[in-house]
C-alpha cells in the first residue's frame, strides 16, 4: 500500500509540474504586469522598478525558474526574499537557505495583498458549497438509482431516468439563472431566498460578520443538478448487475430480508463507480464552480477568480488555477486509497 501511494504521489506531483508550467506560459505572455500594477499614467523610472521586483527584466526562462522556485514547498531563497515575500516555513542555511515553505503564489496586482491569503479568505466558501452539493448530489443519487434499479421497468425506474437525463444536459450556468430568476426573485417572498449573497452578511451598524447559510440553498442545488443525475444513473447501473450476482440469490435463500440483501450486501459492492463519480465530481466543485458562484453571487475561489480575470490580476487566476489543479489531485488520490476500504475485492499490488 505504501509504495501504491508512493506511486500515486510522483503521479500527481507530474501533474502538478505540467499545470504549472502551462499557467506560467499562458499567462507570462500576456499584457505588461507592470502597466496592469501601475495603469497607464505611470512613468518609466516607476515601471522599470517594478519589472525589476517581479523579475520581468529577466530572460523568460529564468523567469520560469524563479516562478517555480516561488510556488514550490522545497526550494533555495536568500534571506532577503523571506523577508520581502514573508516566506512561512522551515529555513535552514546561510545566506542562501534551503526552504520547506507554503507556496508562495506571489501578490495581486489590484490590492497588493498575498496572493495565498486572498484565496485563503475564498476557501471556506467554495468548500461550503461543493460539500453541500456533493452531500445532497450523492445522498439522493443512490437513494434514487437503488430505488429505480429495484424497481426496474415500472414508473419509479422510468422517473428517475428521465429525470436524470434532464439534469445531465442541463449546463450548470443555464440551471443556475432559471433557480435564481424562479425561486430567489419571483417566488422570493414565499421562499424567503435571496438571487444573490454569500455565506456571510455584515450588520451595517456593528460591521460584524455573521452567517447566513440561507444563502447557500439555491447554488448548492443548481451545483449538485447534474452530479446527482450522473450518481442516480451509476448507482442504477451497478446495482442492476449486481443483483444478479451469485452471492445476492444466496443472500435471499438464507432467508435474508429485502432491505438487508439490498443496503448491506448489493449496495456496498455497487459503490466502485459511484465513489469514482462522487470524488471526481467533488474534486471539480471543489476547484471552483466558476459560473454557479459569480451568478449567485457567493464568494468562493470561482467569483474570486472571474473578479480577476475582467481585472487582468494575473496572480491571482495563476494561483486559483495552481490551488485548483492541486485539490483535483489531492482528492483523486485519497479516492483511489478509498476503493480498497470500500471493496475487499479490491488487491494493491
Amino acid at each position: 500500500m505504501a509504495t501504491y501511494f508512493l506511486r500515486k504521489l510522483f503521479y500527481g506531483l507530474l501533474v502538478l509540474t505540467g499545470v504549472v508550467t502551462v499557467v506560467f506560459w499562458m499567462f507570462q505572455g500576456f499584457g505588461d504586469p507592470a502597466r496592469l500594477v501601475m495603469g497607464q499614467t505611470g512613468d518609466s523610472a516607476t515601471i522599470n522598478n517594478i519589472k525589476k521586483e517581479l523579475y520581468l527584466d529577466q530572460p523568460k526562462w529564468k523567469q520560469f525558474l524563479l516562478y517555480v522556485n516561488d510556488v514550490s514547498p522545497i526550494a533555495v531563497h536568500s534571506q532577503t526574499d523571506i523577508e520581502k515575500k514573508q516566506l512561512k516555513g522551515l529555513f535552514v542555511g546561510g545566506e542562501h537557505k534551503l526552504a520547506f515553505k507554503w507556496p508562495y503564489l506571489r501578490r495581486s496586482y489590484q490590492t497588493k495583498k498575498q496572493v495565498g491569503e486572498v484565496l485563503l479568505e475564498a476557501l471556506p466558501g467554495t468548500i461550503m458549497l461543493a460539500v453541500a452539493a456533493m452531500l445532497l448530489a450523492t445522498v439522493l443519487g443512490i437513494f434514487l438509482g437503488v430505488v429505480a434499479a429495484v424497481k426496474k421497468d415500472t414508473w419509479m425506474d422510468t422517473s428517475a431516468v428521465f429525470s436524470s437525463i434532464i439534469g445531465i444536459s442541463a449546463p450548470s450556468f443555464f440551471m443556475g439563472i432559471l433557480i435564481a430568476y424562479f425561486f430567489g426573485f419571483v417566488l422570493s417572498k414565499y421562499t424567503g431566498l435571496n438571487m444573490t449573497g454569500s455565506w456571510f452578511d455584515i450588520d451595517v451598524q456593528t460591521g460584524e460578520h455573521y452567517y447566513t447559510l440561507q444563502n447557500l440553498l439555491l447554488p448548492a442545488l443548481t451545483l449538485g443538478i447534474r452530479p446527482l443525475a450522473i450518481i442516480t444513473q451509476l448507482t442504477r447501473s451497478s446495482m442492476l448487475d449486481v443483483l444478479n450476482q451469485d452471492y445476492v440469490r444466496t443472500a435471499y435463500s438464507k432467508g435474508l430480508s429485502s432491505r438487508a440483501v439490498i443496503w448491506k450486501h448489493a449496495l456496498r459492492n455497487a459503490l466502485n463507480p459511484v465513489i469514482t463519480a462522487v470524488t471526481g465530481w467533488f474534486a471539480e466543485l471543489l476547484a471552483g464552480a466558476f459560473f454557479v458562484e459569480y451568478i449567485f453571487g457567493w464568494k468562493g475561489i470561482g467569483k474570486v477568480t472571474v473578479d480577476a480575470l475582467e481585472k487582468l490580476d494575473y496572480p491571482v487566476v495563476m494561483g486559483s488555477v495552481l490551488l485548483s489543479a492541486f485539490i483535483f489531485v489531492l482528492i483523486n488520490i485519497l479516492a483511489d486509497l478509498l476503493y480498497g476500504i470500500v471493496d475487499p475485492r479490491v488487491r494493491v499490488s
